[in-house]
């Protein structure tokens, strides 16, 4: 059989087991495995070895478990508990402003812990019945919260970030630079977008009552936000401030925020060894999950290149009309669409490798393409009907929340990921102009 028609069909087996529930890292493996040996022999995984040692010793990648680690240890103390009651109350004088406390919290909890899941869990759990109390709309409630705890994808330290880095072969300092102004532009269309929402229909984010305000005076609320919210701040400003401005490696920023996470918790009496032990364990799950699809995706990208699968990718784009651009849009409209039903570090490790060559053979600036794809992987958690923080929230959410709701609200956040993604398509230096500011290009 041509090489070629078996790398379509193992692409379309991996696709067919993970939607049938198989593990990624299994699923990504066997395919490979079973078309590789089918389609060339077990020789062409003599490389294997190297490759998975490669992976393994692979120094930038050690950040991994030490950022995770500062965001699962922030989370687990409810640090973030605290955060949003102080800048909900600081804040909840007007209409919609508990909804912005929540994307403020959104973008501390995502630039310090930069995982999706534990995000929306806890401000689920933390401001969810909140807004319900306080008569927010279900569906503004429900599109904040998952909009919010997606900024952790594209706000740097973000695992899609460091991953994308290794994928690319680019140095990590210049793509944490050049997310950061994406990512808070998004957070600001997000909060922009709930301001023209209470001024044209402030039921659906009515402010917080007279009576529950007067509870703190203004003095204990600025004591609180100092003692609450500053020191996390400021941890997450050492840590990208030492990497984007040179100062340090991102492992070596990575074990100062898991340090400086320890030395903030201690200090908030919040740190105990029950929390430690917790923290270690998610930590090593999320590590050992990542690691293993890495693994697993060295044996399918050898059989795929073993199977003629990468000129199969070029000649599909060089047939793309519009040359560059065409290029790009049909890249980014395949990821997009892929987000409806796959995560994130699925897309990463099955399309990425096999298209990243074309666009480097085209001389295209790969850290403005990176922060691209990082903006559309992050869209992959909101689009129904897998979008990942739609179900981590639907998880944990009260009973009187419908499916229906969650996919009403995220339908506007969901427009705004692409207004954000089309102004840095346009615009390339809204990404570009930190790192050549900073010297990085």
């Amino acid at each position: 059989m041509d090489p070629q028609i078996l790398a379509i069909m193992m692409v379309v087996s991996l696709f067919a087991l993970i939607l049938v529930g198989v593990p990624v890292a299994f699923a990504i493996a066997g395919a490979g495995l079973f078309f590789g040996v089918m389609g060339v022999d077990l020789n062409l995984f003599n490389l294997l070895p190297s490759r998975i040692f490669g992976v393994l010793t692979n120094y930038t990648l050690l950040a991994i478990p030490l950022f995770v680690f500062m965001g699962i240890l922030l989370e687990k103390s409810r640090l973030a508990e605290k955060m949003l009651d102080v800048l909900g109350l600081l804040s909840g004088k007007k209409p919609g402003g508990m909804a912005i406390a929540i994307i403020v919290v959104g973008i501390l909890m995502g630039a310090s812990t930069g995982i999706v899941g534990a995000t929306v869990v806890t401000l689920t759990m933390i401001a969810l019945p909140t807004l319900l109390k306080r008569n927010y709309s279900h569906s503004v409630s429900c599109g904040t919260i998952c909009a919010s705890g997606t900024l952790g994808q594209i706000l740097p330290p973000s695992l899609v970030l460091i991953l994308l880095a290794d994928i690319s072969g680019e140095a990590i300092g210049p793509l944490f630079a050049a997310a950061l102004v994406p990512g808070l532009l998004l957070a600001v269309c997000y909060i922009l977008y709930i301001i023209l929402l209470s001024k044209f229909a402030p039921h659906h984010v009515p402010p917080i009552d007279e009576e529950e305000r007067s509870l703190y005076s203004k003095k204990e609320l600025w004591i609180e936000f100092f003692k609450s919210v500053a020191p996390p701040f400021l941890l997450i400003f050492a840590v990208l401030g030492s990497i984007i401005g040179g100062l340090a490696a991102p492992t070596e920023a990575a074990s100062m925020g898991a340090i400086g996470a320890l030395v903030i918790v201690f200090l908030s009496k919040r740190l105990s060894l029950e929390i430690l032990k917790d923290t270690l364990y998610e930590t090593m799950k999320v590590t050992g999950m990542i690691m293993f699809v890495l693994i697993a995706s060295q044996v399918f990208g050898l059989s795929f290149r073993g199977l003629e699968g990468d000129y199969l990718v070029e000649d599909l784009f060089a047939a793309i009309p519009g040359g560059m651009w065409g290029a790009i849009l049909f890249m980014m409209l395949v990821l997009f669409v892929l987000g409806f039903f796959l995560e994130w570090i699925e897309i990463s490790y099955i399309v990425l490798p096999l298209v990243l060559p074309i666009f480097h053979a085209l001389d295209i600036n790969m850290i403005w393409l990176g922060i691209l794809v990082a903006l559309n992987l992050q869209s992959s958690f909101l689009t129904p009907p897998f979008g990942w923080s739609l179900f981590f929230l639907k998880g944990v959410a009260p009973k009187e929340i419908k499916t229906m709701d969650i996919y009403k609200g995220v339908l506007p956040f969901i427009v705004i990921q692409i207004i954000v993604i089309a102004l840095v398509m346009v615009f390339p230096q809204i990404a570009l102009w930190l790192p050549k500011a900073i010297g990085w290009m």
